[in-house]
């Protein structure tokens, strides 16, 4: 009998960076496979096999009745159950659509929607229970790397909970928004990324989603400071995780 732990890599509504990132560990992935064996990855695999898994990693939002009913099963056939990327956490860019009619959005998309059955996007905490989090759009492939090294060894996994502005001050980035009055969401948002956006000048957009215990009405306030409007303060906390608990007030809900 394989000893390895039996691996599965589901998609649902997003774009397939969580997997690419996946992929993209290399040399390292082949080496985990002397640990894991990856029985159902569809976008990797030409053969998979449907049963029980001992880890799930799940890419992407919910956004049909469908991918609800299919949540629920890989559910029922997982020991862990991770939540892998932004999409899958709180929607991310996918939840965009969530602040129009949903008659509307399927209006813009297809000539005809009478056969689309698309409901608002939802992390899949919404339906299921979540093991784990893996923050980022999509996660740095190092800490896709700790988190299945950590889920070998049968410890819990150590992940970054420090904002974006920390990674700033370990590389010796100057501070966007006190420096050159850019609206920066670094003090608001969940590190891990290396700080890519301000290492070349540009304000974090906050792809990584909220960091723990933010303060993003402070954040706002001095985003107002800096002359950004009421609707461009909301369009910044909407566009990656308006739908998270943190941003809500911010994003515009009540």
């Amino acid at each position: 009998m394989d000893p390895r732990l039996r691996v599965a890599v589901f998609k649902f509504t997003g774009c397939a960076g969580c997997q690419m990132e996946l992929i993209r560990l290399g040399d390292d992935l082949l080496k985990l496979l002397e640990k894991i064996d990856f029985n159902y990855w569809y976008m990797v695999k030409r053969e998979n096999i449907e049963g029980f898994y001992d880890i799930s990693l799940i890419e992407g939002s919910v956004s049909t009745p469908r991918e609800i009913e299919e949540l629920k099963e890989i559910r029922e056939n997982s020991r862990v159950l991770v939540a892998f990327g932004d999409c899958a956490i709180g929607g991310c860019i996918p939840s965009i659509k969530d602040w129009l009619p949903e008659r509307e959005v399927e209006g813009r998309v297809y000539e005809d929607p009478s056969h689309i059955r698309s409901i608002k996007v939802r992390g899949i905490g919404e339906y299921v229970d979540v093991d784990h989090y893996l923050p980022g759009c999509p996660p740095h492939k190092d800490t896709i790397l700790d988190l299945l090294k950590a889920l070998i060894l049968g410890v819990k996994p150590r992940l970054r909970s420090r904002p974006v502005c920390v990674e700033c001050k370990l590389k010796e980035i100057p501070c966007l928004i006190t420096m050159y009055g850019k609206p920066c969401m670094g003090p608001v948002t969940h590190g891990g990324c290396g700080a890519i956006c301000p290492s070349h000048g540009r304000p974090c957009e906050g792809c990584y989603g909220p960091m723990s215990d933010p303060n993003p009405k402070s954040l706002a306030m001095t985003f107002k400071e800096l002359g950004l409007s009421d609707a461009d303060i909301v369009r910044k906390f909407r566009k990656y995780a308006g739908l998270m608990p943190e941003f809500r007030e911010e994003a515009g809900l009540p």
